[in-house]
């Protein structure tokens, strides 16, 4: 059966750009000489997550596409022979940004990209502000190691997405992440958020018999005003890697960083889809209200 090997970087980052880079570099390379052959990093890997507050000077850290970032990591990837999920702050225009997911493929080109379509605005997320909602579409890219329906955090808690990816031929459903807890929740609502967060994933690699690839950020983010009333986020890790049945592989700590190899088989979803055909049995004739905000 064929096998793929997945590097996952849970990172904590701090303020420093390029410190957060080089740690992902030196990280990249380990991951590769244990064999990895895509590597998977957490969304907007590349800075603290700024959208605590809405900030007009934050545009700054946005870049375009091809720009620094796809230049450092197509040349690690080329160099390695590895796929790279990037997750970077994109300058489309000035004043059109998005938060978009970037896959070099393992020749250190630019395989594709994604923009992040459902932006949530929440207190301490306010992506809104930041972010147009993505226009590419729910489109797998093409890679030396199989097609990646790649998503982004939010995009996470729609069915609708992953099933998308997946009618489009998608061989695994890839997830950069930024979630984390609200310190005002009580601790067993923290952890039944993360549970949440855990159970639909892995709900989207039961119903489309896929693979499933989720890594978020880790550690504890001070709120930007430096205001010491302010809680900032805690992310809570966990990233995690799910089978095609939804059972879980491996799953990361909630408070540590972590940097390894994970193994998938990929020829068990087409397996799985002969056990459970549930593309066979969608009934799409009757799903036209699907598209409507709500059915009154």
């Amino acid at each position: 059966m064929k096998k793929l090997k997945v590097g996952i970087i849970q990172q904590h980052n701090t303020g420093s750009i390029s410190k957060n880079t080089e740690r992902l570099a030196e990280k990249v390379r380990s991951l590769a000489m244990q064999g990895a052959k895509l590597i998977v990093m957490q969304e907007l890997h590349n800075s603290l997550y700024f959208c605590q507050t809405e900030d007009v000077g934050v545009f700054d850290l946005a870049e375009t596409i091809p720009g620094p970032s796809t230049e450092l990591f197509g040349r690690l990837a080329g160099e390695l022979g590895v796929v790279i999920v990037c997750s970077l702050f994109e300058k489309r225009s000035t004043g059109l940004y998005h938060n978009t997911a970037v896959v070099i493929d393992a020749d250190g080109t630019i395989a594709g990209k994604y923009r992040k379509m459902h932006i949530p605005d929440d207190p301490a997320y306010y992506e809104k502000f930041y972010f147009t909602p993505g226009d590419l579409g729910f489109q797998p890219i093409d890679t030396a190691v199989g097609r990646l329906g790649v998503l982004v955090c939010w995009d996470q808690w729609y069915p609708e997405a992953a099933r998308l990816m997946a009618l489009s031929g998608a061989d695994m459903l890839i997830y950069p992440t930024a979630i984390g807890y609200d310190a005002n929740d009580t601790a067993q609502e923290q952890q039944r958020q993360r549970e949440a967060w855990t159970i639909v994933q892995r709900g989207h690699a039961v119903a489309n018999g896929l693979p499933v690839i989720s890594v978020n950020r880790v550690g504890d983010e001070p709120h930007p005003s430096g205001n010491s009333k302010e809680n900032g986020i805690r992310f809570w890790g966990s990233s995690f890697v799910a089978g095609p049945q939804g059972e879980i592989i491996w799953r990361a700590s909630e408070t540590e960083e972590e940097c390894i190899t994970v193994e998938i088989a990929l020829e068990r979803s087409e397996q799985v889809r002969r056990w459970w055909p549930f593309l066979r049995d969608r009934r799409i004739e009757n799903y036209q209200d699907i598209t409507r905000r709500f059915i009154d």
